[in-house]
């Protein structure tokens, strides 16, 4: 099994994925790490502001990290919002039988009532550099963009509307 988690940035994908790496003992890859280890060893030109062609770049390693495992039957969670949201096109049937998918969004309601909570835990499992554009209004439009084109697309949404904790251990 695979278990791909993506999302909008701070909606706790890395939280998500290391409760599921406790519990089910599954290998773990974070597609940030991948990104930095491309980055710094100088394989790319790309720097981390570069998103959307992070995801061009990014994404036909993954897949085919993803493909590998699958192959040789082993389980893995992969992590990181480098996920296009018509991902399912790269794989036959073969593949999306063991694969689970997971995309978090909170709700502009959710932003608005716990903005302060959300700043204060961007750190509590990886630590953070705080992005100075980062804002109640652009945390709502990550996660808006997150929710239209993976639905657009046709995948259901995990929304966090009122309670993080509740709505994560669901998913576990």
């Amino acid at each position: 099994m695979v278990i791909l988690i993506t999302g909008a940035s701070h909606t706790g994908k890395t939280v998500l994925s290391q409760k599921m790496l406790e519990k089910y003992k599954y290998p773990y890859l974070s597609i940030d790490h991948l990104k930095m280890g491309l980055i710094r060893s100088g394989n790319t030109d790309l720097t981390p502001m570069d998103d959307d062609k992070l995801t061009d770049y990014l994404w036909p390693i993954v897949r085919e990290m993803v493909k590998t495992a699958i192959e040789n039957k082993q389980n893995l969670i992969v992590e990181g919002c480098y996920i296009p949201f018509d991902w399912r096109k790269d794989f036959e049937e073969e593949y999306l039988s063991d694969i689970r998918f997971i995309c978090l969004a909170m709700t502009d309601k959710y932003i608005e009532k716990h903005f302060e909570d959300i700043v204060g835990r961007e750190s509590e499992i990886e630590k953070r550099i705080q992005d100075p554009d980062y804002s109640i209004e652009s945390v709502k439009s990550d996660n808006r963009e997150f929710i239209k084109g993976f639905t657009e697309s046709g995948e259901k949404i995990t929304l966090i509307d009122s309670d993080y904790i509740k709505t994560i251990e669901s998913l576990l």
